[in-house]
């Protein structure tokens, strides 16, 4: 089992999204050995559900929504996680605030999956391109899937 953890800046948008998109994408590959969430960075949105935009970018490309409830990640998730992936370098800050540091070399940027190494996803509560935002996502989750080993 490979335990994967997203983190954005308040876990309604980004970080949700991704969650969304590597579950459908994973059932749809018969991939039953990943577990997936999300968390915030921040304590901001904590209990909100993903933010009405992006859920309506989900939704309009075919994905599921199931209920969400944001929530701030932790340093037990960097105990809990194999993978705990952010969507920006000041999402990485602030994880590796929390975390204490990354010695185990567990965090990385989604974009660094799909051979983009360093390239941050757009933040779309500032950009207001949901569905730019949701493509990034996506080409970071189908490049995880694959470099995981089984897509």
């Amino acid at each position: 089992m490979i335990k994967i953890l997203f983190v954005c800046h308040g876990n309604i948008c980004r970080s949700a999204a991704a969650e969304v998109v590597l579950k459908q994408l994973a059932a749809e590959a018969g991939r039953q050995d990943l577990r997936i969430a999300s968390a915030a960075a921040t304590r901001e949105e904590i209990g909100n559900d993903i933010y009405p935009p992006m859920k309506k970018a989900l939704q309009g490309a075919g994905y599921t929504c199931a209920p969400h409830a944001a929530r701030q990640t932790t340093r037990q998730d960097y105990r809990e996680w194999d993978l705990i992936i952010g969507m920006d370098d000041e999402n990485l800050w602030d994880m590796n605030r929390i975390y204490g540091g990354d010695p185990e070399k567990k965090v990385s940027l989604l974009m660094d999956w799909a051979g983009k190494p360093g390239r941050e996803i757009d933040d779309p509560w500032y950009t207001r391109d949901f569905t730019g935002v949701l493509k990034q996502i996506e080409e970071g989750c189908r490049g995880l899937l694959e470099r995981t080993g089984h897509a």
